[in-house]
């Protein structure tokens, strides 16, 4: 090989973190060839306790010095070493196309599994904040402008439903990395009567691949696995962006712990989420991560082509980032602070222009008509340069007559929210309901993880 071709050709360097699996699938496999009569059952033990020498090499000394290309050729070297002659028959029937894809699914069902669990421990702190918001109101914002009033509960519980579908991502991604391709051989099968059933359920994949061409090329489920961290990655930024927002002094919503807050290097009154900062800026990791997978597929011809070496290192990624980011912002978030008067003092009575415009739509007015009224009123409000709950009844009433002296109980936060009592509104009820629900999918999503 071209001296320049051998760091190019190298992947060890990546794949080298897969030798548990490698060296799992590579028992298995010789259990099948056993029972396929391809060795007898003495070879068969040479081979299974010669790997199990290999596991607690690697265990111990790890990878430093191997030169080899790849972590199969490093097993199979440390087998030789381990078992003599007998390990160059472990290789039989089987190719590093299908052997290479099934360590890698197998350690994408693990990785699914701990960032499921990392992904849990957000969720019960958003829970637990959630539960402490259920008495505050706080202004709700579209466009970035004050919109109407909710309960503080209101606004961690939309995160926490966000968090809750990406766990579900993650478990359809888990199970589409569940099927075995074990036996696939390089493209078209294995030649020898391997009992593909019996390699699913010792491996613990839930189903077996149908075509050994597909089976070879097919990652499909990293485009999965990257696209769950990807939106994941999006919602930990748009939970990053809010707590950015609301602890700064400018809002005051939330105070973050010291723990998850820095200094200045310059300015000592300086309490920076970095936390939240950071979080934000590892979401453009996780979104490359999907576009990288899904390019790198995009071109390929059918069977297995060398450039699906470079599915690893956007899975390892994308799983590395998670694990490291998901517990820092479940911490962040488990000391953090409501600070449900500085909601109180933000709240601008125009919160609740809607519920005056309600207030007529109750007395028989149409809503767009209504919908105009109050418009003025607000106009009017502001030109005089008060509050629109500083308006008296005769000011209200020049606008429409249908206002009566009973308007002023529209001035109210928590009434306003407890008026939307539907099913997934901001009313105490419906909040409290939210948080029965939430608690219940939480349990279901920690059981099948």
């Amino acid at each position: 090989m071209a001296a320049e071709m051998v760091p190019f050709n190298l992947s060890l360097g990546v794949d080298g973190r897969l030798w548990a699996e490698d060296i799992r699938g590579s028992v298995a496999w010789a259990g099948a060839l056993g029972k396929a009569g391809v060795l007898t059952a003495a070879e068969r033990d040479a081979i299974v306790e010669g790997l199990a020498r290999v596991h607690a090499r690697i265990a111990k000394e790890g990878l430093a010095g191997a030169p080899e290309e790849d972590i199969h050729s490093v097993v199979e070297r440390m087998l030789g070493e381990a078992a003599g002659p007998v390990a160059g028959k472990l290789h039989t029937g089987r190719s590093r196309n299908d052997q290479s894809s099934t360590g890698v699914r197998l350690y994408g069902m693990t990785a699914a599994d701990r960032v499921t669990d990392e992904l849990l421990g957000l969720l019960r702190a958003l829970h637990a904040l959630a539960e402490q918001g259920v008495d505050a109101v706080m202004p709700g914002y579209t466009h970035m402008q004050q919109a109407q009033p909710i309960r503080a509960a209101h606004w961690a519980l939309s995160h926490f439903f966000a968090f809750l579908r990406d766990g579900e991502r993650l478990r359809a991604a888990k199970a589409a990395a569940s099927v075995l391709p074990l036996g696939s051989g390089a493209i078209a099968g294995c030649p020898f009567p391997i009992d593909r059933e019996m390699l699913r359920r010792e491996l613990g994949f839930a189903r077996s691949s149908e075509n050994s061409l597909d089976a070879v090329s097919d990652r499909d489920w990293i485009c999965d696995f990257a696209y769950a961290g990807a939106m994941l990655g999006v919602h930990l930024s748009r939970l990053g962006e809010d707590l950015v927002l609301f602890s700064s002094k400018e809002f005051g919503f939330v105070r973050l712990s010291d723990g998850y807050s820095t200094g200045s290097s310059l300015m000592p009154q300086k309490r920076n989420p970095d936390v939240a900062e950071l979080a934000r800026g590892k979401s453009g990791r996780l979104v490359g991560n999907l576009t990288s997978v899904l390019t790198l597929l995009k071109g390929l011809p059918t069977g297995y082509n060398r450039d699906l070496q470079e599915d690893k290192e956007t899975l390892f990624d994308t799983v590395d980032t998670l694990l490291l980011t998901l517990p820092a912002v479940a911490g962040a978030v488990a000391t953090a602070e409501l600070k449900p008067e500085r909601m109180h003092a933000d709240m601008d009575a125009q919160l609740l222009a809607t519920d005056l415009a309600d207030y007529l739509v109750r007395r028989g007015v149409p809503f767009r008509t209504s919908h105009e009224v109050i418009g003025r009123l607000v106009r009017k409000a502001e030109t005089l340069g008060v509050a629109l709950s500083a308006l008296d009844l005769a000011a209200l009433r020049a606008e429409h007559e249908a206002f009566e002296a009973d308007v002023r109980g529209v001035f109210d936060w928590k009434a306003s929210t407890d008026a939307r009592d539907v099913a997934g509104g901001t009313s105490e009820r419906a909040v409290r309901a939210q948080l029965v629900e939430a608690n219940e999918r939480l349990a279901k999503l920690a059981a099948e993880s």
